[in-house]
């Protein structure tokens, strides 16, 4: 029986990858809805946390029906990362997550997210820390290690797990490599395959469809997270499993549901967190709901050139009528 604590999870779940200002609460539900197990949210500064500053109060939240939801904290600082987790299980999540992942270079030159994958022992010491800091299950999620030459994972995870930790998700990257190139999944399966890992182990890296979640699972993880995929594209829970269970590809929403969806993330996104805001971070997901559909572009310009929400809902209203072909 796959667990996180004494949070039961089903056979081979699937997770939706945090990722700051794209999984909001209004894009977990949806994403929920298609068929996501676990959530995890945003990434939350420690230092924000204990500081009570309000961008990062407000990533506490999310909706019941997310659960099983984990919060994600991120940093450097030992005392900071220990109080940041007593504050997050404030919120009452079903365990904390640490993010020894994110490369992006304002989190990694501080020596937070994957920053820390030079210096392993305080890594150990800050997830001990943590660990100590709350009765809720930790988890983490990081990458493969430092660069192409530089590459523990197997020994890091080891490690986290003999501190307590009670699962750990893997991106198929080292730091070096950001985003670029193929994730390697044999080193998440050598982890996985290591007769002294007890603890759950997910995989994460270039699953961006329902053939590739299946490729990826001959490395014998235990749940598949999916991140910049989903981006746009909610669906990609619900063809995944579809295709797990049966082998065939469901075909792709119609553009009444795209628009349909779609609408419903704006102005969720809206109420959570206001016009502006909202308008500017729906940019991101407008290629994803309208990916492949012919003689588009004029529509997706005018979706990501407004600044008005009105105009945003009568050009979705447009497209809702309109008759498209898939390419």
């Amino acid at each position: 029986m796959l667990k996180i604590g004494n949070t039961i999870l089903p056979d081979l779940p699937l997770l939706l990858a945090p990722m700051e200002d794209i999984t909001d609460p209004p894009f977990r539900v949806l994403c929920k809805r298609m068929g996501a197990d676990v959530m995890i949210t945003e990434f939350i500064s420690s230092e924000g946390l204990i500081r009570d500053a309000s961008k990062s109060l407000v990533k506490l939240d999310f909706d019941e029906i997310e659960r099983p939801v984990g919060i994600q904290i991120f940093g450097h600082d030992i005392d900071a990362m220990a109080k940041a987790a007593e504050v997050a299980e404030t919120a009452n999540p079903n365990f904390i997550d640490i993010n020894w992942g994110c490369p992006v270079k304002k989190v990694a030159v501080k020596g937070a997210g994957s920053g820390i994958l030079n210096d392993i022992p305080k890594m150990v010491r800050i997830t001990e820390a943590v660990v100590k800091a709350t009765k809720l299950p930790v988890t983490v999620k990081t990458r493969l290690g430092w660069d192409e030459k530089d590459k523990p994972i197997v020994d890091i995870a080891e490690r986290l797990q003999d501190i307590g930790i009670q699962a750990i998700s893997i991106h198929g990257r080292t730091k070096a490599q950001l985003y670029k190139g193929e994730a390697d999944w044999t080193l998440i399966g050598e982890v996985k395959n290591n007769p002294r890992m007890k603890i759950p182990v997910f995989g994460n890296g270039d699953i961006n469809s329902p053939q590739k979640a299946k490729e990826m699972l001959k490395y014998g993880a235990d749940g598949l997270m999916i991140g910049r995929a989903t981006i746009g594209n909610p669906w990609i829970f619900r063809e995944i499993r579809h295709y797990l269970e049966t082998g065939n590809l469901l075909p792709s929403a119609d553009i009444k549901e795209k628009v349909a969806v779609c609408r419903e993330h704006l102005l969720g996104s809206v109420k959570w967190k206001g016009e502006r805001v909202s308008i500017a971070e729906m940019r991101k997901h407008y290629s994803g709901y309208f990916k492949g559909i012919i003689d588009f572009k004029p529509f997706r310009i005018k979706l990501v050139t407004s600044n008005d929400l009105n105009e945003i809902l009568d050009t979705l209203l447009i497209i809702e009528t309109l008759e498209f072909e898939n390419a």
